[in-house]
């Protein structure tokens, strides 16, 4: 008889039917594995919401990772004492007076901890995790594992880990390696559930880094919690122990050096860490030209997941391009950062997502959603807070001195913005109908001398329902440059057939010859 294949041990439906499972199991005695093995069955849920939150504006992720933190801080004491209880057993040696009085001490500790544990079950709304359980794993089924965005996610994690190492590195401090070891935590979370190729070559490595790290914090953890518990009888004990934990740390964070810098560990910056495990990593995430456009990618998606008509959105976002990188070829236009045309371009791709708010103006409530943002890895927060400003002005008012989404900007923002927000409405106004009958904009200077740009629109008609909004939408870029716009029907191209094609329809207009008798 053919055995059923073992459930894989993966996916956030996978952890988060577990987190229920071990809520039944831990509420039965809170022993310490129930207690541990719950608390990493929550730990991998609230970081897959970590990670999809980044990318998805479902306000259900956060909800679901903020209820699964309580529960998770709320049994951290708890666990704390198991571990302690644990390291005392490690560390004991035969006879030593110090061991039973301080496991006396945790265990006191245990009971109202446990009490406590018992309530935030009680608290904990398992019918709304639940409801969570259904719904997040199927919205989850829209991302694919291993993409560019993903790459880049973990690229970000990887980024603010490595800039813990060198600061623990260089400080030696507790709290810098216990940072340290969150860091690395989120680092391998997003690796082991979103890129399943780097977990299969990066897991051993990564979770050992995480023990390693683990157990320095146990220690630092162990220590002042003897001290308070008081039980050592001299001097000549605490200094023992003291010792022992020390020495015991001392290994591990030697091991993490190793393993990290070299074999000799000797980089106190954390600075030399070319062919380290660091730089292992780094090697296989996108690099600086991939970041660039896995940044865009990710809020064209989130874009995407908010927008209603987000086909209208990326329509006008070409038009726009067109527009501006015609405008730089006739030198109406300042040679352009490759960073100003990512920047129109994501104002043009988000300048609809505020239509989600169902709201009158909403124009203003995508500025407020697009400032909410963090900006991804590669952009900065002013780039994130220019392409706000842009695309809350691709319709309605026109930007002018004393606008809240103006103020504190210097005079050449001000005209960069205007500039953009300019190309961005008339874009936005030749897809005004959402048919995409306008498909594209050729932009060129008019007679030689004159104050004139003209924009030769295909698909466009002056007799059109859109043309009256077109004419109204290209008076920001008039007052901008200072010339006339003019836009006009774009003249088809001739269709120039190939030789072959008229021989071919020659042969077919000839009689055929008569057959033979």
């Amino acid at each position: 008889m053919p055995t059923k294949p073992a459930k894989t041990k993966s996916g956030l439906a996978f952890w988060m039917q577990c987190v229920l499972e071990e809520c039944d199991r831990a509420s039965i005695a809170f022993e310490p594995d129930p207690v541990h093995d719950l608390r990493v069955a929550l730990r991998r849920c609230c970081s897959m919401a970590d990670g999809i939150a980044a990318i998805d504006p479902d306000p259900a992720w956060k909800d679901m990772k903020k209820a699964g933190k309580r529960l998770f801080r709320r049994l951290g004491e708890l666990r704390d004492v198991h571990v302690m209880q644990e390291w005392v057993h490690r560390l004991d040696s035969p006879g030593d007076p110090v061991t039973a009085p301080l496991l006396q001490s945790v265990a006191a500790r245990e009971i109202p901890l446990q009490e406590e544990a018992v309530r935030a079950l009680a608290e904990f709304d398992r019918k709304q995790w639940i409801r969570w359980s259904r719904s997040l794993p199927r919205r989850m089924t829209r991302f694919r594992p291993g993409s560019l965005i993903f790459r880049h996610l973990a690229l970000e994690r990887w980024t603010e880990a490595h800039k813990l190492h060198r600061q623990a590195v260089r400080s030696g401090s507790s709290p810098g390696f216990h940072r340290l070891r969150i860091g690395i935590k989120r680092f391998r979370y997003i690796v082991e559930n979103f890129l399943p190729d780097q977990h299969a070559t990066w897991s051993d490595d990564l979770k050992h880094m995480q023990d390693v790290l683990g157990e320095v914090h146990d220690l630092d953890v162990l220590w002042p919690g003897a001290l308070g518990a008081n039980v050592f009888p001299d001097s000549d004990a605490r200094s023992r122990w003291q010792k022992r934990i020390a020495e015991e740390r001392a290994q591990r964070i030697e091991t993490y050096r190793q393993k990290t810098m070299g074999t000799d560990g000797n980089d106190k910056d954390g600075k030399d860490d070319k062919d380290t495990l660091w730089q292992v990593w780094r090697s296989q995430l996108p690099d600086r030209e991939q970041t660039q456009s896995a940044a865009l990618l990710r809020l064209r998606l989130w874009a995407s997941l908010l927008d209603p008509d987000f086909t209208h959105s990326t329509r006008v976002a070409r038009l726009t391009l067109q527009l501006y990188d015609g405008l730089r070829a006739i030198g109406k236009a300042l040679p352009s950062s490759v960073q100003e045309r990512a920047i129109l371009q994501a104002a043009a791709l988000l300048h609809d997502v505020g239509m989600s708010d169902k709201e009158k103006g909403h124009h203003k409530a995508t500025y407020r959603m697009i400032r909410r943002l963090s900006p991804p890895l590669g952009w900065r927060a002013q780039d994130l807070l220019t392409a706000a400003v842009v695309a809350r002005y691709h319709r309605g008012a026109l930007p002018r001195a004393g606008q809240k989404a103006l103020r504190g900007l210097s005079l050449k923002q001000k005209h960069d913005i205007s500039r953009l927000a300019a190309i961005l409405r008339l874009a936005n106004a030749f897809d005004a109908s959402r048919e995409g009958r306008i498909h594209h904009l050729q932009v060129r200077n008019g007679d030689e001398g004159s104050k004139i740009l003209l924009i030769a629109a295909q698909g466009y008609s002056p007799r059109d329902n859109q043309a009256e909004g077109i004419a109204a939408a290209r008076h920001l870029l008039e007052t901008v440059y200072r010339c006339l716009v003019m836009v006009k029907p774009m003249k088809p191209k001739p269709k120039i057939r190939k030789p072959e094609t008229r021989n071919r329809q020659q042969a077919a207009g000839r009689p055929k010859p008569a057959a033979r008798s």
